[in-house]
């Protein structure tokens, strides 16, 4: 199997394709097969890679908290191109992943072509930050005492998976399938390391006013934890657009899969083209007339 080493940490990837590289980075409730379809998509035109994060096998399960934080997580993904030989790359990530993406625009800007954040800030706003880090630890030790279950238990079931559910039952269960094989020990060690302890999008105003690489944000307008953190987000960060997908929910790359490979594919190729312009100050007005 072929693995990159982070921290002292391996950390299994898959690729496919060749020309400019696509880094996909997964969701706290699934790993690098839910990027199947844009993996066998953009891999026409693309390197393609995708990997699967610490505590999520194959890839090593570290067994301390500390092990585990929104730091190492962005710092994996820097050590997954500079194992690959890649000097800079298109980022995508997705809820759990987008935070680490949008962590890497951060402190790694110089390693991006492009940063995708899709379905994020959940719990980044101040007025449910103590509400996630709550629930994250709960969370944490239900699934230390009784794992995800079949068919990844009730988490599969949250809100903003039911439009999921609903519109696609066959890729719904296959999600749920690869929840319930999730290592409980790693999945509870992220939670308490990362999402319990990240910070929120206030502690990051100052960084993300400063965001120069070009950065696409994505919502489904049913996924009401994500909907007000990611128009912060547009609001702030002058490299920032944003894309709405219409009656979906948290995994849009798997609801929406077509969606989802034109806005990503228009982003990537206005990134390429040099026409992806910071914002205009004018535009930030409040006067209507």
């Amino acid at each position: 199997m072929p693995y990159v080493t982070s921290h002292g940490v391996q950390l299994y990837f898959e690729e496919a394709g060749s020309g400019e590289p696509i880094l996909f980075i997964h969701e706290f409730a699934d790993d690098l097969r839910s990027w199947e379809l844009q993996m066998s998509y953009f891999s026409r035109r693309y390197r393609c890679i995708a990997y699967n994060a610490r505590g999520y096998p194959p890839s090593d399960i570290p067994e301390k908290q500390q092990e585990y934080s929104q730091n190492l997580a962005t710092d994996d993904i820097a050590n997954v191109l500079k194992g690959l030989g890649l000097k800079k790359a298109h980022v995508v990530g997705l809820s759990m992943g987008s935070f680490a993406a949008l962590h890497f625009g951060i402190r790694y800007p110089e390693m991006a072509f492009s940063i995708t954040v899709a379905g994020t800030g959940y719990g980044a706003l101040s007025e449910n930050h103590e509400q996630l880090q709550q629930e994250a630890r709960t969370r944490a030790d239900l699934l230390e005492n009784e794992g995800f279950g079949e068919n990844g238990g009730t988490y599969a079931l949250t809100p903003p998976r039911l439009t999921f559910k609903k519109k696609d039952p066959r890729g719904w269960l296959a999600f749920a399938k690869r929840l319930s094989e999730h290592s409980a020990l790693g999945s509870a060690q992220t939670l308490r390391g990362v999402q319990a302890q990240r910070p929120g999008f206030a502690e990051m105003e100052k960084d993300l006013k400063k965001f120069a690489v070009p950065l696409l944000l994505i919502a489904g307008d049913e996924d009401d934890p994500s909907l007000e953190a990611t128009l912060f987000l547009k609001k702030t960060v002058p490299s920032a657009a944003l894309w709405v997908f219409p009656k979906t929910g948290h995994s849009m790359n798997l609801e929406e899969p077509d969606l989802f490979n034109k806005a990503l594919q228009d982003f990537i190729s206005a990134v390429s083209a040099n026409r992806w312009e910071i914002r205009d100050l004018r535009n930030q007005s409040n006067k209507m007339l």
